[in-house]
């Protein structure tokens, strides 16, 4: 399959995909080569809290897959992908759509797999603000994301070490 319909299928396949899709945020752009991916979290009746500021619920939920996602269409079937922390901090109020950016770069991927081969484990911390369309940041969002060998993995849940 051709990069851009892939880019273009996982774009269509968050948005359409019922539990990310309730979250309010909409994928707007994935890159061909499947290394950044851009999401939207509309203000909306669905999305505010009573105050009319986007729902702090809203605001992890519409990030909280994407670079676990990354890791995975970059690091193959051969690997266990898990998100493992989060910590988010509001920095103001979104009262408007708000925007983040995620992105794994080649070098980051290539450490991970070095990690694999020598230890078949590893966590790695990303991190990403939601922006408004001026670019003011409204929410900086820290996801932690462990990522293990299949092998290293099944081991590790038979308690062998």
């Amino acid at each position: 399959m051709p990069p851009r319909f892939r880019a273009a299928l996982l774009r269509l396949g968050f948005n359409f995909y019922p539990s990310y899709r309730a979250t309010g945020g909409r994928v707007i752009h994935v890159s061909a080569d499947l290394r950044t991916i851009r999401v939207m979290l509309r203000h909306s009746w669905r999305t505010v809290n009573p105050a009319g500021a986007l729902f702090g619920g809203a605001l992890y939920a519409a990030t909280d897959p994407m670079f676990a996602m990354l890791l995975a269409l970059q690091l193959g079937d051969g690997v266990v992908i898990w998100d493992k922390a989060g910590h988010i901090r509001y920095r103001r109020p979104g009262r408007s759509h708000l925007y983040a950016d995620f992105h794994v770069d080649a070098d980051t991927v290539e450490a991970v797999r070095r990690d694999l081969a020598a230890h078949g484990e590893t966590e790695r911390v990303f991190r990403v603000e939601l922006r408004d369309g001026q670019g003011r940041v409204h929410v900086e969002l820290e996801k932690t994301v462990y990522c293990a060998t299949k092998a290293h993995y099944r081991a590790k849940l038979a308690g062998v070490d």
